[in-house]
This record gives C-alpha cells, sequence and structure tokens, in this order.
C-alpha cells in the first residue's frame, strides 16, 4: 500500500471516528489492515427496522481508484444482487472521484436504500414491485428478509 493511500485512510478513519452517526458505524477491520473495511448502517421504512453490513475492499491505489463494498446480509432492494450483495451505483464504477471518501460512499448507498432506482435492477423481482407501485408488497418483501437477516446474525 502506497504511502499517500496509509495517510488518505488514516485522516478518514480519524474523521470517521469524530463523525459517527447512529444510522452508519464504518471502521476497518483490523489496525494492521486498512484494506478491508466493514459498515453497519440503518436507512428508512422500510428497511428501519434492520441493519445491514457492508464489506468495503479498499484499492491498494485508493483514493484513485473507487472501493469494492458489497452488502454481506441479504437485501431486497432493485439496485442490489440478492445473491451476490453487489451494489449498482454509478459512484462505486464510472462516476468515481479521488474527492469521494469511504464515509460518502457509504452515505449514498444508504440513500439508494431510502430513494431505489427501478430502471436500472440488479433484482428484477423487487424493480417489477416497484415499477407497478405494489408498494405493500415491495415493503412486505423487504420486511420478510430483513426478519430472515435477524434470525441468521
Amino acid at each position: 500500500m502506497s504511502f499517500n493511500t496509509t495517510k488518505r485512510l488514516l485522516k478518514e478513519l480519524k474523521s470517521n471516528y469524530k463523525e459517527q452517526k447512529n444510522l452508519l458505524h464504518l471502521y476497518p477491520n483490523s489496525e494492521d489492515h486498512l484494506l478491508l473495511w466493514t459498515a453497519i448502517i440503518t436507512a428508512d421504512r422500510p428497511f428501519d427496522t434492520g441493519k445491514f453490513y457492508l464489506e468495503i475492499k479498499i484499492a491498494e491505489d485508493y483514493p484513485n481508484s473507487p472501493p469494492k463494498i458489497k452488502f454481506l446480509n441479504k437485501v431486497c432492494h432493485p439496485n442490489i444482487n440478492f445473491n451476490t450483495g453487489e451494489i449498482c451505483l454509478d459512484l462505486l464504477s464510472n462516476a468515481w472521484s479521488p474527492i469521494f471518501t469511504l464515509k460518502s460512499c457509504v452515505e449514498s448507498i444508504i440513500q439508494l436504500l431510502n430513494n431505489p432506482n427501478p430502471d436500472s435492477p440488479l433484482n428484477c423481482d423487487a424493480a417489477n414491485l416497484l415499477r407497478c407501485q405494489d408498494y405493500r408488497g415491495y415493503y412486505s418483501l423487504v420486511q420478510m428478509y430483513i426478519k430472515l437477516n435477524l434470525k441468521v446474525t
């Protein structure tokens, strides 16, 4: 890992400890290995009853390359692959800029949970429910998977 990457991650770590919010906990998995982080997040309805875990893998040349972020628990959302946890978010790929931080990435993921885009789906079932404006069905499906996740953890 380069000196600049280490310096940047330590700066972000220090900033995160000062600014931890109830909806966001972001930390490295180990003091010795700054390239793997975890985030624990919450979101608004219908996700407000769950905690969601993100795995954040940081490239050796961060912040020049975006982090690889995925959900560790099953999430029913149009823009999240149910099986792999992959997230469809431009910021994590072609819209990446070194100005973004790990915190801003995670905050964008929270915003995505709160504001799904059914026109760019990784989960067609969830997207179809929203496209048909079946919000009750979508909320019920989301809640079912949140409850299933609680039993697993």
